[in-house]
């Protein structure tokens, strides 16, 4: 899939600020830190399209960009933000729910775990919801580049036993660094097949033009 354009279409704090749309949305969470920022500007080649910061928690909305006019990549607030207060949290939490189990042209939700560090609960409790309420969801591990090959395969097996151990199955897993663009051709070619097939342009019917002689 070519990236030919990006639009923010709505930046919206709830459910009911989500603009209508017939388009189908692909959504991405994580904990905090995990580098979803970093992972959406590389896979929409803008570098400053989703804010990174080196502060956890910047994305406190829920914001919606049309891709190509063919889809729209959600970027969710993330679970974990260590210095937000409770009511925050809560407020985030229950606005992020409200948009993971209620809008209607939800595709997937892109489960972002970092591959540096082991198992943690948090990613797999969110996980084990995700299944239980129904919705649709692949895990993509980021920070690829940052680890040897072989401690990032480790760190990953380690997590798919984690997810077996608790009874997930998530629907693709994919490999991803925002800084080499690893995994972005296949995480942007899996979407693409994930959407509504455009009818082929038939020639009309031709038109004999001999009786005119």
């Amino acid at each position: 899939m070519k990236i030919e354009s990006v639009q923010l279409c709505a930046s919206a704090r709830s459910l009911e600020e989500c603009p209508p749309s017939v388009l189908p949305e692909f959504a991405f969470i994580g904990r905090s830190n995990v580098g979803k920022s970093s992972l959406i500007n590389a896979l929409a080649e803008r570098r400053e399209l989703a804010h990174t910061s080196s502060k956890p928690g910047k994305t406190q909305r829920i914001n919606l960009y049309r891709v190509n006019d063919a889809w729209t990549l959600v970027d969710l607030p993330g679970y974990g933000y260590a210095k937000l207060s409770r009511e925050m949290q809560s407020e985030f939490n229950r606005e992020v729910s409200a948009y993971l189990t209620q809008r209607e042209n939800l595709k997937q939700v892109l489960l972002l775990i970092d591959s540096q560090i082991e198992p943690q609960g948090g990613d797999l409790s969110f996980a084990s919801w995700l299944q239980e309420c129904g919705v649709p969801y692949s895990i993509v591990f980021t920070k690829t580049d940052r680890s040897s090959a072989g401690k990032t395969d480790g760190q990953r097996g380690q997590f798919l036993a984690a997810l077996e151990a608790w009874g997930l199955k998530p629907n693709q897993l994919f490999s991803s660094s925002a800084k080499t663009k690893k995994g972005r051709g296949q995480l942007l070619q899996w979407i693409e097949q994930q959407l509504p097939k455009k009818p082929k342009k038939t020639k009309g019917p031709s038109i004999n033009l001999n009786w005119m002689k």
